[in-house]
């Protein structure tokens, strides 16, 4: 691999203490030294390419018969050089998926997911999310506080998912339990991704018997002819897919709406709606920093750099997205402006963006218009990260408000005797119960906020 003159033990790794102190200030480092395409290593030392240009992402991701999906093509993998415990191959390892996946079985495996979360009604799903919402806000409102990371966003996209994918409701807390451990890596996530796995598979037999309008269904009737195992794969990456980056953007928005002058700003004074709210998140924190990867079919060249045929190729979304040829100025508002990478381009897309968006902005919306004179209960310096090395995640968002009492009590769901028994894990999740009066008027929670924040 082509390294500007430097030796290959002088590369910078997207791992290790710099990577995840600082992953914005490694992008820099990598912009300033390199230019559009910067050489890196991964976990093991294995080389790859970074792509920290917005327009040199867009022609990788919109360009596969040059970069393709199909991480089998990667040579390191042809070479036998990745180790069958690096923590790389749960990402890279190939998968009967759409997003491993070019040309004719693409088209054939991604139009059996679009038509089908295509089906979706969205005033639907704003329903879900509401509901949802209402039972979170009953379990921590009367404390008066509450942790909005693990008590609220990393439990609201999965429990909206489980309704959508057709499981019942029961299932919800603990799938979002099982969710968690897995995609933080802990010692119980192999039992966790086996609980998801044969949560799915428990789904598909009833719902080949009885049928409904859920994304199980659909997958499994579509005209595509998905086998049950390229079935089982697509809901469980839909699953956890779209549960991770939702956490991370719902998160996100929260943060900036309760610590940026800037953005409350807009946000409060009318300039800004909630939508646009999320286009200004999704360029400054994209739920996902990177996203591997990409795998040259052949000898070509990419931002002046020469990449070998079976190169990998990372898609860098965060340093895209603050690519000074397109963000001079980083203090500039892009609210309403989706030309940001955070959901890709071309034929991989992601199709479940407007899902995503729907959950995220319905479910903060709900959150602020039941508490809206919510606040940040620390300051904004002791806010940490987590750092990956394909995402960022807000550890905690400790709030304060004025308590709230539910005006009536319900008994949480009993669980079905059927539901698959949930493996031990490290921490339990907040239980989930009832539901919270809605009030007959809403709030401008904005205006409130306004308000509140000049004080």
């Amino acid at each position: 691999m082509e390294t500007a003159g430097r030796g290959a033990g002088a590369l910078r790794r997207l791992y290790g203490p710099e990577a995840e102190a600082d992953p914005v200030g490694l992008y820099e480092k990598l912009r300033a030294e390199y230019g559009e395409v910067a050489p890196v290593l991964l976990h093991g030392d294995l080389p790859a390419w970074l792509i920290v240009g917005h327009s040199a992402n867009l022609t990788a991701m919109r360009t596969p018969s040059r970069f393709s999906r199909d991480s089998r093509r990667w040579r390191a993998f042809q070479e036998g050089q990745v180790a069958p415990d690096s923590p790389l191959m749960p990402v890279i390892a190939w998968q009967p998926l759409c997003v491993f996946a070019d040309g004719e079985e693409h088209r054939r495996l991604r139009q059996a997911v679009t038509d089908s979360l295509n089906r979706f009604d969205r005033r639907g799903i704003r329903r879900h999310v509401t509901r949802f919402t209402d039972q979170l806000v009953q379990d921590f409102g009367p404390t008066g506080r509450a942790e909005l990371v693990s008590q609220f966003a990393e439990h609201l996209p999965m429990l909206v998912m489980t309704q959508l994918v057709g499981m019942p409701e029961e299932y919800g807390p603990r799938l979002v339990e099982a969710a968690r451990d897995l995609m933080k890596g802990t010692e119980t996530a192999i039992a966790s991704n086996d609980y998801v796995v044969a949560t799915l598979r428990r789904m598909m037999d009833r719902k080949r018997v009885a049928p409904g309008a859920d994304l199980v269904s659909w997958l499994m009737q579509h005209s595509a002819g998905l086998s049950d195992d390229e079935v089982l794969e697509h809901l469980r990456v839909v699953l956890l897919a779209a549960n991770e980056t939702t956490v991370n953007l719902i998160a996100d928005t929260l943060k900036m709406v309760l610590t940026d002058q800037r953005f409350r700003a807009h946000l409060s004074g009318g300039q800004m709606t909630l939508s646009e709210a999320l286009d200004q998140v999704l360029w400054d924190s994209p739920p996902m920093s990177l996203v591997a990867g990409r795998w040259a079919t052949g000898d070509t060249e990419l931002g002046g750099r020469r990449i070998k045929e079976g190169d990998m190729l990372l898609l860098g979304l965060a340093a895209g997205n603050a690519d000074p040829v397109v963000r001079p100025d980083l203090s500039t508002p892009l609210h309403g402006n989706r030309s940001h990478l955070s959901f890709g381009s071309g034929p991989h897309e992601c199709p479940g963006q407007d899902i995503g968006r729907a959950i995220a902005e319905t479910g903060i919306d709900i959150l602020l218009t039941r508490l809206p004179d919510i606040q940040l209960a620390v300051e904004e310096e002791e806010l940490t990260y987590t750092s990956a090395w394909i995402s960022r995640h807000l550890a905690g968002l400790p709030v304060h408000f004025e308590p709230r009492t539910p005006d009536e009590e319900e008994p949480p769901p009993a669980l079905g005797a059927d539901a698959p028994a949930l493996p031990r894990l490290p921490q339990a999740a907040p239980g989930v119960a009832g539901t919270v009066g809605i009030p007959r008027q809403r709030r401008g929670w904005w205006r409130t906020l306004t308000g509140l924040f000049r004080r």
